[in-house]
């Protein structure tokens, strides 16, 4: 079984859109659960609307607001399905896009994790993505540190990855994606699925990735804290952490001293020294000789 999962906040101008990139897969998903993230605006009746030509069971969840990745661990504790497919509510899919991740899923059954291409607009104009942006295939980690290099709308997922890896941190406004692949990625190879079955339009101020631009490395530091303080990175896993932290904590605190937040900005500078000394362990342990 495939379930979806569109969590949706005020997104009254773009969920009918969304909805009708899924009703119309050419391998229809076995249930579509919405989770409304207490809207206020006329969501819930665009939705109300859009159900009735859904040729599969439609849930729809609604609750009180309390942020994205508590929404999709809503959605993900109610899907039947043993395999779950994201979709943003601004974002929609090509028509062919779970019938050919499927296929490629069906075709490596190792892979509890797949993604595909995007395709990117912005004010209605298709744009082209910087090769920084390009998706990865097979052991990402080290693409991961950096930034998030696995769109939320791409991705097809065994459910049990989230037995294995945890669920969305719901303590993160923004940057749980980020936070999530970087665990899976650590063991787990990525299945990139080489199609643009994904599209999604940027730009907009009521984006999160806009409203948090000028801050989102700090969560990300938050998370890169988080995985090196689980005790699950390998050697190289861990000094390759400990590195980006120290250029994103680098970056962030020096924009803070340049904003006038002096005090937020000199322990952010500091804040990688609290791992350097089991950098240095880690180091001194590569460098002795095997027995």
């Amino acid at each position: 079984m495939v379930s979806v999962i569109v969590p949706t906040y005020n997104r009254a101008k773009y969920i009918k859109r969304a909805m009708d990139s899924v009703l119309d897969q050419t391998r229809p998903p076995d249930e579509l659960i919405i989770v409304d993230d207490g809207s206020t605006d006329n969501t819930s009746e665009v939705i109300e609307q859009t159900i009735g030509r859904a040729a599969f069971p439609v849930r729809v969840l609604r609750r009180k607001n309390r942020g994205a990745a508590a929404a999709r661990n809503v959605g993900i504790a109610h899907a039947a399905g043993d395999t779950l497919c994201f979709l943003d509510s601004d974002d929609w899919w090509d028509k062919r896009k779970i019938e050919l991740q499927l296929e490629a899923m069906h075709e490596n059954p190792d892979s509890i994790i797949s993604h595909t291409r995007e395709i990117w607009f912005r004010n209605g104009v298709r744009v082209n993505q910087k090769k920084k942006h390009a998706p990865s295939s097979g052991h990402i980690f080290a693409d991961s540190l950096r930034m998030c290099v696995v769109g939320m709308s791409t991705v097809m997922v065994k459910k049990e990855l989230f037995t294995d890896y945890g669920l969305f941190n719901e303590a993160l406004p923004c940057c749980e994606d980020y936070d999530l692949w970087l665990r899976v990625a650590r063991e787990q190879p990525f299945l990139l699925v080489d199609h643009a079955l994904t599209l999604k339009e940027g730009g907009r101020d009521d984006q999160l990735s806009v409203i948090y631009r000028l801050g989102m490395d700090k969560y990300r530091i938050r998370s890169l804290c988080n995985v090196l303080e689980s005790g699950v990175l390998t050697d190289n896993q861990y000094l390759q952490t400990v590195s980006e932290l120290e250029r994103k904590c680098r970056i962030y605190g020096q924009g803070c001293i340049k904003h006038g937040r002096a005090e937020e900005g000199r322990q952010f500078l500091v804040l990688p020294d609290k791992y350097n000394h089991m950098d240095d362990t880690v180091l001194r342990g590569m460098e002795e000789p095997a027995p």
